[in-house]
């Protein structure tokens, strides 16, 4: 069976927490027969929304896997991903983003948008997703699409144009209008099933004129044709328009806006329309791999059935049956039965088991096409592995991995929950690049590192409900980092001498703080003075050096070490010798180079009613924050904000309480900033007592 690949559509919803992803995606379920029932996120009927399968999803009422599943609209295939919301599970947006060809980002009538759209956004433009903005929650009291629009022009610095208006706002939403084909679209029946195109109400006539002529002014750019037919005051058809909007749109340099509420059943069906119209089938994508064999140059890759298979496992499960890999083809087709080989681990397998996914029910199928997106059973592979066919040595350019920044150490409490930890932790790790753990060579604990509480409470949750694992956590970890503060000079001299060759090294030079990045070694050895075999060595030590600085443990950053001259031994210089020497030699400066402690620093958004932005500003200052900008709208006001990540434990309970449970916050990693003297003397005297306990 082979597809009509120009009809095919690979999409994603992404927005802020709470701007009704989850809800929308239900909705495009049931209008397009895959589901017969509408079911709420936080539904009454105990059934909870067919794309949060997870039990856990379902009782907190947030997204935290990004589901997969496929539907038919208008002779159209939609392969469409709900993403997560929150910015701990930034990897499950940004994983599914790598495979999709456009997006749906969904905004709130009343929120407009929030801190986590401008990072989604970001993500969107770093892997040039063309994508159409939805206005949604029209139906919410103080709900302006208006203003929504102009907030992505400014913030966003997106060239967003209305190509619909909605028909009355708040609870006298009643449709809306289409301003390409100048008519009033209502949503009769139970579920809003019935799409009944009508005359634009006269009180909207003026409004929807003028909104037009925006539009037409705004994608004229984008066709000539359009531009000349305007100029000169022809009737412009529909399809001329749509194409100009299409066109636009897939350069990136358009975005349209629509409007509705999901919830209230309004504006779906042309939301799909749009989904067809506008956005890129899987042969307008232009889609690269790295050639292994011919030092990684690109290659474009084509979605063409005859080619050699090339394809991308972009996200593990691990379910009843084994591992399951979701896997996004780019070129050439999948069939059972297919040879095919993971570029990374080099190892061939046969394609046993394929299914199509619909949230967490699958169905068997024999083959997919080019840009399909279909799962693999029981294959050995990672996440963000390279499959490919007919002896090609592709290897698909990686997703972007943020660095772990809160630690947990985890403790179990009997041997069964033990042996269980440890199968729970390695499926995870394999499921989730940003989730790590690793056993601490000094305390022996087990320690567990992610983007943020919400995340590792998540994976603690999941562990007691599907490995049946009780754990004891201990208190979060930040990760610190140490720096220097000014140049500091070595010359240091390792010698060692017992019966037979000895060890000797001579390694002179200096150290200083350097803002390029995490460390730098520079050889200005002149003369040979130490010999050229030697220098790598010397670096080694340097790099086995900086891993654990003095003050804390902690890695060492931002350091620049420098060698200039130096001594060796004809008969007992050695690799070990010099490593030695450039560890010793680092010592003694590092002391001298006015050692300071670094902190995460997170870029924290608090949203919540005007009424409590006083008590809003007091919890910021208190966590050693820095306020860096807070903006009103009526009755809503938003806080952007600088702090420590040390102080952010436990801060959505204390906001809940100052906020009557109205207000919400988003944070995400911003930089490394200096830590205060009392608080690092503090941080210097717990590390030393605990290593006075350890020995």
């Amino acid at each position: 069976m082979s597809i009509d690949i120009t009809k095919m559509r690979n999409i994603g919803i992404s927005a802020h927490i709470d701007s009704g992803k989850t809800t929308l995606s239900e909705r495009i379920l049931f209008y397009s027969n895959k589901i017969h029932a509408i079911h709420e996120v936080r539904g009454k009927d105990g059934v909870g929304a067919t794309m949060d399968h997870m039990e856990l999803e379902r009782e907190r009422g947030i997204t935290i896997q990004s589901a997969a599943t496929q539907v038919e609209w208008k002779n159209h295939t939609i392969n469409l991903i709900d993403t997560p919301g929150h910015v701990d599970f930034t990897i499950e947006v940004e994983r599914s983003l790598r495979v999709l060809d456009g997006a749906i980002l969904v905004l709130c009538a009343v929120g407009g948008v929030q801190s986590q759209s401008i990072t989604v956004d970001r993500q969107l433009k770093r892997y040039h997703v063309p994508r159409i903005a939805f206005i949604n929650k029209c139906d919410r009291t103080g709900a302006n699409p208006f203003k929504v629009k102009n907030q992505l022009r400014e913030k966003l610095g997106l060239n967003a144009v209305l190509i619909q208006l909605p028909i009355g706002l708040e609870d006298k939403l009643e449709g809306v209008v289409d301003l390409i084909t100048m008519r009033a679209v209502y949503f009769d029946g139970d579920a809003g099933t019935e799409v009944r195109p009508a005359e634009i109400p006269p009180h909207l006539k003026e409004d929807a004129e003028k909104c037009r002529e925006e539009l037409i002014d705004a994608i004229s750019m984008f066709s000539d044709e359009l531009a000349e037919k305007y100029l000169g005051g022809e009737e412009l058809e529909e399809n001329l328009i749509r194409a100009a909007v299409r066109r636009g749109t897939l350069e990136e340099k358009f975005v349209p806006v629509m409007v509705g509420s999901a919830y209230k059943n309004k504006g779906i069906q042309p939301l799909l329309d749009a989904v067809n119209y506008y956005l890129p089938n899987p042969t307008e994508v232009k889609n690269y791999a790295l050639d292994l064999d011919n030092h990684e140059e690109q290659r474009e890759l084509s979605p063409d059935e005859k080619s050699p298979t090339v394809a991308l496992g972009f996200k593990l499960e691990d379910g009843q049956y084994g591992q399951l890999t979701y896997v996004r083809i780019y070129q050439g087709a999948l069939k059972k039965g297919d040879e095919l080989m993971n570029t990374r681990s080099r190892k061939r397998f046969k394609v046993g088991r394929l299914v199509r996914m619909h949230s967490d029910n699958m169905e068997d199928i024999n083959e997919g096409s080019p840009g399909d997106i279909v799962a693999l059973f029981g294959i050995e592979c990672a996440s963000g592995d390279t499959f490919c066919g007919g002896g090609l040595n592709y290897a698909m350019t990686s997703m972007y991995v943020p660095e772990p920044v809160i630690s947990l150490a985890l403790n179990p409490k009997d041997k069964k929950s033990s042996d269980q930890m440890g199968k729970a932790l390695n499926r995870f790790t394999k499921e989730d690049p940003t989730f790590r753990t690793f056993v601490d060579g000094e305390s022996n604990e087990t320690i567990i590192q992610g983007m943020g509480e919400l995340h590792l409470e998540v994976y603690i949750e999941r562990m007691r409900r599907e490995y049946k694992c009780e754990v004891e956590t201990g208190k979060p970890q930040v990760a610190y980092r140490e720096a220097i503060q000014q140049r500091s000079e070595f010359n240091y001299t390792h010698k060692k001498q017992t019966g037979g060759s000895g060890q000797y090294g001579r390694v002179a030079g200096y150290m200083e703080p350097w803002a390029g990045g995490d460390y730098e070694f520079v050889d200005n050895i002149k003369g040979g003075a130490i010999p050229t075999e030697f220098i790598p060595s010397c670096d080694k030590g340097f790099k086995e050096a900086v891993k654990k600085g003095s003050l804390i443990g902690f890695p060492i950053v931002n350091i620049r070490c420098v060698i200039n001259d130096g001594q060796s031994h004809p008969v007992d210089s050695s690799d070990i010798a010099f490593q030695m020497a450039a560890i010793g030699a680092f010592r003694e400066a590092y002391g001298k180079a006015k050692p300071c402690i670094l902190e995460p620093i997170m870029k924290v958004s608090v949203e919540g009613p005007t009424e409590f932005q006083g008590n809003i500003f007091a919890s910021i200052n208190q966590r050693r924050g820095i306020i860096s900008s807070s903006t009103e709208d009526g009755t809503f006001s938003r806080v952007e904000a600088e702090v420590p990540l040390s102080e952010m434990f436990g801060y959505s309970t204390v906001l809940r309480s100052l906020t009557q449970g109205k207000a919400e916050f988003t944070m995400e990693f911003e930089k490394y900033g200096k830590v205060p003297a009392s608080i690092s003397e503090a941080l210097i005297k717990n590390f030393a007592e605990k290593r006075k306990e350890q020995k």
